[in-house]
């Protein structure tokens, strides 16, 4: 008996958009009683003008310290009592909350987020809280981890001259301090309205159904004026930009090298983001192999492709010896790049790269809940694309487009953008007490 071909992985999906403007995208999957509700808001770093940096990450903050019909500290005992997850995350381009629970709860879920899109309780008490609560968090994770500031703050700043790109954000403590009740409610009322997201559902739920508890609990929610398009351009930079940084607390040197690459769905990106796996990604990768196998300079190497709606970022980060010198690292790392774009790249390593990608794509790159096995990677992926691109169905026909890149378009993105005139590099010497000189 022959055997049966395999269907093509397909998620299903249906477009809705309310009257107040919310998008809302539904998935039907009945493989096992769980729902994802993701809120997709039109808001990040890239939003936040001069001397107002942070905001989009206090209000991922913000969102969970109650609203109308929910006090603070129950939306978490309200998911979690019921057997579910939640979770939020900011970036330079949105602003995303989900939850995951048992399909028999979705309406609580939807109820607990339309609640506090119509509602959020902004007043003084929470801001002071939560202001606080974000400080020490950049504390924590910026301003008291070795190569922190250099490589997630510092380098994006060197690297971008459109302060929309070039900011962090987690923000200043400066901007946080300043900031007033009015500007956080101006904030809040321009951005978290419903025609600046979109509500993704998928998983175990009856399309109908869930589009009826949609409508009762977000379709009274007033629209807001759309707010000001963002200018997220970069001028072309004609010669490298050099920086050198010394971290009071790394024991070892570091460099960090940013090239700048086009907007996420530029048909350059999908090379790129091959050549970024056969450059980083792995112990098979060709940096790892070459700089901390077989020169054993390195510790480590990493490295990566930003995915942004506007000009992103193709870096690398070595962690390096004391007794190498910064010049023989960074010969190290063009050589490699150099070698790309004369001879391109081997068949198997290209392979390699697209199964990588492949595996990602389906088991999550982020974690177990994040691919497209999951409710929540079909929803999250689902409002990125409608958000984004303005197409949900992206999600069934992206992944070919890099399974259809060729050798000769990864040498080709490698020679129009991994050149001297376009990068940025950082040194970053290391400072702690102890540290070898």
């Amino acid at each position: 008996m022959p055997a049966k071909k395999a269907e093509p992985f397909n998620v299903p999906y249906s477009l809705h958009t309310l009257e107040n403007g919310l998008r809302v995208v539904l998935s039907e999957d009945h493989s096992v009683p769980v729902v994802a509700v993701v809120v997709l808001y039109d808001v990040g770093a890239r939003n936040e003008p001069p001397g107002r940096t942070g905001f989009a990450h206090l209000f991922e903050h913000m969102m969970f310290q109650g609203s109308a019909h929910v006090k603070k500290g129950e939306y978490f005992s309200f998911v979690e009592d019921n057997g579910g997850v939640l979770n939020g995350m900011t970036s330079n381009d949105f602003t995303i909350y989900f939850e995951i629970m048992p399909s028999n709860q979705l309406e609580l879920a939807l109820w607990l987020e339309a609640d506090r899109m119509r509602s959020l309780q902004v007043n003084q008490e929470n801001l002071d809280n939560q202001r606080e609560v974000v400080k020490e968090e950049k504390r924590l994770r910026v301003d008291n981890q070795p190569f922190s500031y250099a490589r997630g703050i510092l380098l994006y700043e060197l690297a971008y001259d459109n302060f929309a790109n070039a900011h962090s954000v987690i923000g200043s403590m400066e901007d946080l301090d300043a900031a007033t009740l009015e500007d956080v409610q101006r904030f809040f009322r321009t951005y978290y309205a419903p025609n600046n997201a979109v509500l993704a559902i998928a998983g175990d739920i009856e399309s109908g159904q869930t589009l009826e508890w949609v409508r009762k609990h977000f379709g009274d929610i007033p629209p807001q004026e759309p707010p000001q398009p963002v200018d997220v351009t970069e001028p072309e930079r004609g010669q490298e930009k050099r920086a050198q940084y010394t971290d009071r607390l790394a024991n070892l040197p570091a460099v960090a090298i940013a090239w700048k690459v086009p907007p996420r769905h530029s048909p350059e990106r999908y090379a790129l983001a091959l050549l970024d796996r056969i450059l980083f990604s792995g112990e098979s990768a060709r940096l790892h192999q070459r700089l901390v196998k077989r020169e054993k300079s390195a510790l480590s190497v990493s490295g990566g492709l930003e995915d942004r709606r506007g000009p992103g970022l193709f870096t690398t980060f070595v962690v390096f010896k004391p007794d190498r010198s910064f010049e023989a690292i960074e010969h190290s790392v063009y050589d490699e790049i150099e070698k790309v774009q004369q001879k391109g790249v081997q068949a198997r390593e290209l392979q390699r790269a697209k199964n990588q990608l492949r595996a990602e794509r389906y088991r999550g790159m982020w974690g177990p809940l994040s691919g497209l096995q999951t409710p929540l990677g079909r929803a999250m992926e689902l409002a990125y694309h409608t958000l984004f691109d303005g197409d949900p169905a992206l999600i069934n026909t992206e992944l070919q487009k890099y399974l259809d890149v060729t050798g000769e378009q990864i040498q080709e993105v490698a020679r129009r953008f991994l050149i001297p005139t376009n990068r940025t590099v950082l040194h970053i010497l290391p400072g702690a007490t102890g540290a070898e000189q």
